[in-house]
């Protein structure tokens, strides 16, 4: 159709979003569905916080505020970076938007020419290459299969980046994949970035408090303090502080950077909600010991899913270091037959022929750029989780 832009050719719609909708469409129709798809922790946001955004609309804070941030929310954030990262910022080098996305959206419009390409290591979270594309640039995937842990080697980051290279968009731990890198891991890839003056990175650090066994997380600036100055470090409280819906991302980096983020933003959206705003300096600023026994119920429902998984048939599925998904590999379903008399041919099919059969509803691996495979978020009940894995197994025991 002639009206619409010719950039809506570009992207495609959230498959996350889809699946999730789906989902919900079929349970409204009656049928019995269990949803894997939605990327958000089904804890409640902590009652501090509530109480913070509850005293911020009694005390009249419902007006306009700085276009990226109030200067308290600022301030939170440069503690944090400092306390949590051992990374130091001026409140004039920190951005705050309408959720994480809305960040590195507004990043990468403020950055990217035509032609400018942006690697991408896949799997890959579902927005990132569509992003790119909606601000003109050209993503650059380059797989990371389960063979490297899911993460991008040295060697396959040296062998992507050209001239035209802009960014390098790394996220750890994980979506769709779950995979962290490790200190040694990370040196490794600034050190070929570190080659490159040319090249900046995004680094999308929203799970960072979600790691198990032990694992540390670190990130590229505190890794290698000579890319401070050409690193966006990305984060927010969505996820450590279950506020996916209060929408307040943030990211640290130069100056003329945020400076250039903000003119984006103040043509866009403007401020994010200022009740979020206030709500999230309480999380950041007070009391922080749920994470850890959020993160410890998380890591047992991660070994529950895995260790099920792993007794389907067909099904390999490694255990990842953090985040709340498994990304299992279906290849061992691949031309089988599923109970409808329909071939899977692809994991798309796999997906597909598990929510008809078992209303079990995942999301398949080709939208994250690596297949075949399929994502879990182990963020629901326990209970749940069981009667989908037993599900899984069941279906899978079907296929001939």
């Amino acid at each position: 159709m002639a009206f619409l832009s010719e950039t809506l050719s570009r992207v495609q719609p959230s498959a996350t979003i889809a699946v999730t909708q789906k989902a919900a469409e079929l349970k409204r129709a009656g049928r019995d569905v269990i949803g894997l798809g939605a990327g958000e922790p089904d804890f409640d946001t902590p009652d501090n916080v509530k109480a913070a955004a509850i005293q911020a609309i009694n005390d009249g804070k419902t007006k306009y505020t700085a276009v990226d941030g109030i200067p308290e929310l600022k301030e939170a954030i440069v503690a944090k970076f400092k306390r949590e990262n051992n990374l130091s910022y001026e409140t004039s080098e920190i951005s705050v938007g309408t959720g994480g996305k809305q960040v590195l959206y507004n990043a990468l419009m403020a950055t990217l020419n035509p032609g400018d390409e942006v690697v991408i290591p896949a799997p890959y979270w579902v927005s990132y290459p569509d992003m790119v594309l909606l601000a003109g640039g050209k993503p650059v995937a380059v797989e990371a299969t389960a063979e490297t842990g899911f993460k991008l080697t040295a060697e396959a980051l040296e062998e992507a980046i050209t001239p035209l290279t802009k960014w390098v968009l790394l996220n750890s731990p994980s979506n769709p994949s779950g995979a962290a890198y490790t200190r040694d891991e990370l040196k490794a890839l600034t050190d070929v970035i570190m080659k490159h003056p040319n090249v900046w990175v995004m680094t999308d650090d929203m799970y960072e408090h979600l790691v198990y066994d032990d694992f540390e997380f670190t990130t590229v600036a505190e890794v290698e303090p000579g890319l401070k100055d050409r690193t966006l470090t990305v984060n927010g409280v969505s996820k450590a502080y279950a506020m996916t819906g209060w929408r307040i991302g943030y990211a640290g980096g130069p100056a003329h950077l945020i400076k250039a983020m903000a003119k984006i933003q103040s043509q866009s959206t403007s401020n994010p909600s200022s009740i979020s705003q206030w709500a999230a300096v309480e999380a950041l600023n007070g009391r922080q010991d749920f994470i850890a026994s959020n993160a410890a119920i998380f890591r047992e429902r991660r070994d529950l899913v895995v260790s099920m998984l792993n007794q389907a048939n067909g099904i390999t599925c490694p255990s990842p270091e953090g985040a709340f998904y498994v990304f299992p590999s279906c290849a061992g379903t691949i031309g089988k037959t599923a109970p409808s008399g329909n071939t899977i041919e692809t994991d798309s099919d796999f997906v597909t022929e598990l929510l008809e059969a078992e209303g079990v509803a995942v999301v398949q691996g080709s939208a994250f750029g690596l297949a075949p495979h399929f994502r879990i978020s182990y963020a629901t009940s326990t209970e749940a989780l069981e009667e989908a894995c037993t599900r899984i197994q069941r279906f899978c025991g079907a296929l001939r």
